[in-house]
């Protein structure tokens, strides 16, 4: 997704172009996600700062980068800091990973520079072949209990759509057959309708209204589980996103599936080879008093007499390594 929260003017760079190497990676597992061919991107994310008209300081922001996953493994390649970003850092809680940056001083006219290259290898994800013993975990882990919950933007309470949720699985016979109904019910009763503005309006929003764009379509798929009792989880990539749903093996071992609800359906399996941003929908982080959905790029800071600094943050694919 394409966010930020900034206390100045900001220019996100994102490109679409791949560039990319295949080769077939197959995991065993007749219940469980397999993966497929791999494809490897090198991106660079970050940040340029401009001072223009004055200078600036207490600069300090965060921005998103991707974490390793077992259909993604992230390598950093190489590093572009100004020496006027005086620390960096990286910040990892469940399911996030950010860069943080410091900037004490910035006269007028200098520019810092906070980059990274990084190349990120990204798995097709193949449905199961055998989904028949896949059940709904009746008391899964407590890092997955936390995806059984209300959410910003996914109301899991709500009263519909704890009735849509019976009404779609009434009649289903195995788990895997009770959320693709869920899935195809959410298909069936919204819309997918792109909005070129930040309108949001969360999974009772998307039912209500019968349209969406992707974000509040897929948290209605993911409210829909949660009512259900199965784990349910959002997965941001770059300008796109999917959910994920978790379920068990009858020996008691879990695994997490993709489903794509907006656009073209997959169920089971995932093939966009886009980096996996962050997954999950519910994020505390110390520069936002409130849950965050999704964990946008940040800046703050002062600027001097006729100081503003000029931001531009960096999702870019450069080429293949």
């Amino acid at each position: 997704m394409v966010r930020c929260l900034v206390a100045f003017g900001v220019l996100i760079l994102v490109s679409a172009t791949a560039h990319a190497q295949f080769d077939t990676k197959p995991e065993a597992g007749v219940a469980a996600p397999r993966l497929g061919k791999s494809q490897t991107q090198r991106w660079e994310f970050g940040v340029i700062i401009r001072s223009l008209g004055g200078p600036s300081a207490g600069l300090f922001g965060t921005f998103p980068i991707p974490a390793d996953w077992p259909e993604q493994q992230v390598k950093v390649a190489s590093e572009q800091i100004s020496p006027n970003v005086r620390r960096t850092s990286f910040r990892t809680t469940d399911g996030l990973k950010q860069m943080l940056f410091d900037v004490p001083q910035l006269p007028a006219g200098e520019t810092a520079t906070c980059l990274l290259a990084l190349e990120v290898t990204r798995a097709e994800q193949l449905a199961p072949t055998e989904t028949a013993g896949l059940v709904i975990p009746k008391d899964p882990p407590k890092e997955v209990r936390k995806s059984l919950g209300p959410s910003p933007f996914i109301e899991t309470t709500n009263t519909k759509i704890k009735a849509l949720a019976k009404e779609l699985t009434t009649g289903k016979e195995t788990a895997w057959e009770q959320v693709e109904a869920l899935c195809d019910g959410t298909r069936a009763r919204v819309k997918f309708e792109p909005e070129n503005k930040d309108l949001f309006r969360g999974a009772t929003g998307a039912l209500r209204d019968g349209k969406a764009d992707k974000e509040d379509l897929t948290s209605l798929f993911v409210a829909l589980c949660r009512a259900h009792k199965v784990p349910a989880r959002m997965v941001w990539v770059l300008d796109f996103c999917y959910a994920e749903f978790y379920l068990e093996d009858a020996a008691g071992k879990g695994e997490w599936f993709p489903c794509q609800v907006h656009g073209e359906k997959q169920f089971g399996s995932m093939n966009d080879p886009r980096p996996i941003l962050q997954k999950g929908d519910n994020f505390k982080i110390p520069e936002k008093k409130e849950p965050q959905r999704f964990v946008a790029e940040f800046l703050t800071g002062k600027g001097g007499t006729g100081g503003q600094p000029q931001v531009e943050f960096r999702r870019r694919l450069e080429a293949g390594p």
